[in-house]
């Protein structure tokens, strides 16, 4: 009887299971479907962001012109607009509840390693050295001494050795760019990327209007002005914004020195793997990492920047710069949307918790760095670009 007892209260709790699973039953195949909808649903959502970009970019300085914000409108570039309009959405879909089923569509690191990747086609490393050798000797001195400032200073204010080498690429080399190569290099945390990112586009866009102004009161040569520009400002996109408030022929300087900088970044993804592998989290049972772990570390996207920046280079030499030309904008054109796309992405992931829990240390940090960047880029530009003209 009691074997009995105890068996009928069982029954109830095994046959309900059954009866109501139909409602759950329905649930066991939604979570296998349910990721990639959701995730195309994402990928939905950035497209008609970084379609609304495109659309703000082309639309807002027209409209704008004649007016006392013409100014502005021209100068503000799409990783403004994507930023925002990622942030809004953010808002939005948070709000609604939507946000954390529909993140697997926010593919960050694929759109910006596309459109890094695009990026190299750009790049020609003759033409750089021919048209302006000195961009050479500032990345290389520049990027050493800001990169070493920063890794230093980090670490006195003991910020974590991963978010320190983000933020030390970051403020050195190009931005966003240079701190996707480095999260790949040292495996860092999705939100150490979207708080160095957040802090380079924070620096960034006063920095559009700024030192534009600081040229015309320092009375810089153009190219002088554009060197200091090209050298200090994070991001591409600011850097063309600037030089253009300036004049053509700083905008012709300062996209050299950028290039010159962004060409540099596959070097130090491959030194901070190395580091990295080596001395911060040493591999192996003896300490010494295997050409294996060192490969799998190794962020692979930067093979593709540089094997486009040699085919580019090859092309050009070799079809002449009449036929290569629409070819290589056409690639330009690709990688801009890639990175917005990317931009729009990190909007939407970006959240507040991990700025609160990095806390204050790191933004005293990267504005030093760039205290430091600005003082010795504007001396290297006045050493090496007095009297030079394009």
């Amino acid at each position: 009887m009691t074997d009995q007892h105890a068996g009928r209260p069982a029954e109830p709790h095994t046959t309900p299971p059954t009866a109501p699973q139909a409602g759950p039953d329905t649930g066991p195949p939604a979570p296998t479907r349910s990721p990639v909808l959701w995730g195309l649903g994402g990928v939905a959502v950035v497209l008609v962001l970084g379609g609304l970009v495109r659309f703000l970019e082309q639309t807002v300085p027209d409209a704008a012109e004649g007016t006392a914000l013409s100014g502005i409108a021209d100068a503000i570039e799409y990783p403004v607009y994507a930023i925002a309009l990622g942030l809004l959405g953010n808002v939005l879909l948070t709000v609604t509840g939507l946000r954390e089923r529909l993140s697997g569509g926010f593919r960050t690191e694929f759109f910006i390693k596309t459109g890094l990747v695009l990026l190299g086609a750009s790049i020609d490393f003759s033409v750089i050295v021919r048209a302006a050798g000195p961009a050479v000797v500032q990345a290389v001195v520049l990027i050493t001494v800001v990169f070493g400032f920063t890794w230093w200073l980090a670490g006195r204010a003991g910020v974590d050795d991963k978010l320190r080498a983000l933020l030390a690429s970051a403020v050195s080399i190009c931005g966003v760019s240079a701190a996707i190569a480095a999260a790949g290099a040292v495996q860092a945390r999705k939100e150490q990327l979207a708080y160095t990112a957040s802090l380079v586009i924070i620096f960034a866009l006063p920095s559009i209007f700024l030192l534009p102004a600081a040229v015309g009161a320092l009375g810089l040569s153009p190219a002088v002005a554009g060197a200091w520009i090209g050298g200090n400002i994070d991001t591409t996109a600011a850097v063309s914004a600037a030089g253009a408030i300036v004049g053509e022929e700083a905008l012709q300087i300062a996209t050299i020195v950028k290039t010159t900088q962004n060409a540099l970044l596959g070097v130090v993804a491959v030194a901070l793997t190395a580091y990295f592998t080596v001395k911060v989290e040493r591999g192996g049972s003896a300490g010494r990492p295997g050409l294996r772990e060192f490969w799998e570390r190794f962020p692979k996207f930067v093979l593709g920047f540089l094997a486009a920046s040699v085919i580019a280079t090859v092309f050009v030499a070799t079809a002449g710069s009449d036929v290569a030309k629409p070819l290589i904008s056409d690639a330009n054109a690709f990688r801009t949307m890639f990175l917005i796309l990317a931009f729009v992405s990190i909007g939407l992931e970006f959240r507040v918790a991990p700025l609160r829990e990095a806390g204050w240390r790191p933004i005293g940090v990267f504005a030093a760095a760039t205290g430091v960047n600005l003082a010795v880029g504007l001396g290297l530009a006045v050493l090496l670009f007095s009297g030079l003209t394009v």
